[in-house]
């Protein structure tokens, strides 16, 4: 499904020829290969394929490139622990005429998001993820602290941005039973145990598939250290409930991690519906479809 507006009031929008003078001058190397926008339903990045084997990542918010570099560095300190694949940074490049921030250039990984199609077997799916999940908890953090805001801190810290877009979202879904919901999700305490690796963007659109079977995760700029909980929203951004429950008993997932878990994947949504209602009906319909899956539990 098209989008029907600009996402974000700051973003800036690129051709594919400002794309190709902008690898010309900064990759030479690169300059002859053909430039395409690729079609997505991201909210971070514009894509554009160069050649048959690299895709360009621009920010749609350009900045100083501190999320790229993040994600490079964790997807060469990560990846070798993990089971599937995940986006090789081979370049990054800088501002030029038409984009004044940075952008990066990675390894082509072929497939199709889940947020493209129905995923036939839910339940296979659930286990590969947690598998990759499993993998990504048990890589040793080397002494790195949770973080203190965001995806990954404590659940209470978001009690204000839940609230606000559940009054936002009146007329939308049945806020007063999600508030009724977030106020459980908030009862299961806080974390206490050590951070672990996140995702911590588990999104049906960052999840390639091809025939079906989970074959790379896709972006890592939000990767960070914190409440493992985070890595739960797919229990209810993607899956039935057969499959949620093969995906929570695959993880060993406790009654209160499972609690913050829904509380994170409530945030997510909540925050999403009203802010892309209008201008990403893909984002806002896996918000409803989350919302949904929770008041039907």
């Amino acid at each position: 499904m098209p989008m029907t507006g600009r996402m974000h009031d700051d973003q800036v929008d690129l051709s594919e020829a400002t794309v190709a003078a902008l690898v010309a001058e900064q990759f030479p190397q690169w300059g002859a290969l053909p430039v395409r926008r690729v079609g997505s339903h991201g909210t971070v990045n514009a894509l554009y394929r160069l050649g048959e084997e690299l895709v360009l990542r621009f920010p749609l918010r350009p900045d100083d490139g501190a999320e790229l570099r993040a994600e490079r560095d964790h997807a060469r300190l990560l990846g070798p622990h993990l089971p599937l694949p995940v986006p090789e940074t081979v370049a990054i490049g800088g501002p030029g005429a038409g984009y004044p921030g940075h952008w990066s250039v990675c390894r082509w990984l072929s497939g199709a998001t889940a947020d493209r199609r129905p995923v036939a077997d839910q339940e296979r799916l659930a286990a590969d993820l947690a598998g990759f999940v499993a993998a990504l908890r048990a890589v040793d953090t080397g002494g790195r602290t949770g973080t203190s805001t965001g995806r990954g801190s404590p659940l209470s810290s978001m009690d204000g941005a839940v609230r606000g877009a559940l009054r936002e979202s009146a007329g939308l879904v049945d806020t007063d039973r999600l508030a009724r919901i977030w106020d459980e999700c908030l009862a299961a305490g806080p974390y206490r145990g050590a951070g672990v690796w996140l995702h911590a963007d588990l999104m049906p659109g960052n999840l390639l598939l091809r025939e079906g079977i989970l074959v790379a995760v896709l972006d890592l700029g939000t990767v960070r250290v914190g409440d493992p909980a985070v890595d739960l929203m797919p229990a209810w951004n993607l899956f039935d409930a057969a499959a949620r429950d093969r995906y929570r008993r695959a993880l060993g997932v406790d009654e209160g991690t499972w609690r913050r878990g829904r509380g994170w994947a409530l945030v997510q949504a909540i925050v999403a519906l009203p802010y892309y209602v209008h201008t990403n009906p893909t984002m806002a319909d896996t918000a409803r479809r989350t919302l949904a899956a929770m008041l039907a539990e």
